[in-house]
C-alpha cells in the first residue's frame, strides 16, 4: 500500500513540477470567466476551443466552472503543452492538448501596437520565435472567414489586454 501511495504522491509531484504558473494568468482567469459566462450557452455537448492556452491555468479554471464543455486547449511550444496536461491533469472534461501553429504574417491591430505593455510583450514574442507576435484582428478576421468561423466581439480586460469570442458557425446545405 505504501508503494502505491508513494507513486501516486511522485506522479503529482512530477505534474506539479510541469505546471507553469503566470502571475498574469492568475489575475485574469477571473475577469475572462466573467466574459465567458455571457457567450457560453448552457445545455451538454458544447465544445471549447481554446487558441494558445499558454500554461493551462486558464482552461483548468473555466472547465471546472463549466463541467457541461468539453475543452481542447492548444499550443505550440512542449513546455507549454506539458504545463496544460499538468493543470488539467484529472479534468474529465478537458482533452489533452493539441500542437496547433497559428502563425501568420505580422502586421498590427488595426494599423499600430499599443499601449507600450503590448509594444514590450510583442518584442519578447519576436526574441523567443521571430514568426511569433501580436496579429492583426483584421488578418484574423479574414482567416476566420475562410474557414467557417465568425468573430462574435473584442471585450478590453484589463491591463490592455483582450477576449476575443469566435463562433464556428453551422455548415447549411
Amino acid at each position: 500500500m505504501n508503494t502505491i501511495i508513494r507513486c501516486a504522491a511522485n506522479h503529482r509531484s512530477r505534474m506539479a513540477a510541469k505546471q507553469l504558473i503566470y502571475p498574469a494568468a492568475e489575475r485574469n482567469k477571473d475577469p475572462i470567466l466573467s466574459v465567458l459566462q455571457q457567450y457560453i450557452e448552457q445545455g451538454a455537448d458544447k465544445i471549447f476551443l481554446e487558441i494558445a492556452s499558454g500554461s493551462g491555468q486558464h482552461v483548468a479554471h473555466f472547465a471546472q466552472q463549466f463541467p457541461q464543455i468539453l475543452f481542447y486547449p492548444s499550443e505550440y511550444e512542449s513546455r507549454l503543452l506539458e504545463s496544460i496536461a499538468a493543470h488539467t491533469n484529472g479534468l474529465t472534461n478537458v482533452k489533452r492538448p493539441l500542437k496547433i501553429d497559428i502563425t501568420t504574417d505580422f502586421h498590427t491591430w488595426d494599423g499600430k501596437i499599443t499601449p507600450e505593455s503590448n509594444v514590450n510583450f510583442h518584442k519578447s514574442l519576436k526574441l523567443q520565435d521571430s514568426s511569433w507576435g501580436l496579429r492583426d484582428i483584421n488578418d484574423l478576421k479574414a482567416l476566420a472567414e475562410k474557414n467557417g468561423i465568425k468573430l462574435i466581439n473584442i471585450i478590453d480586460m484589463p491591463a490592455n489586454n483582450k477576449t476575443i469570442i469566435w463562433k464556428k458557425m453551422s455548415i447549411t446545405r
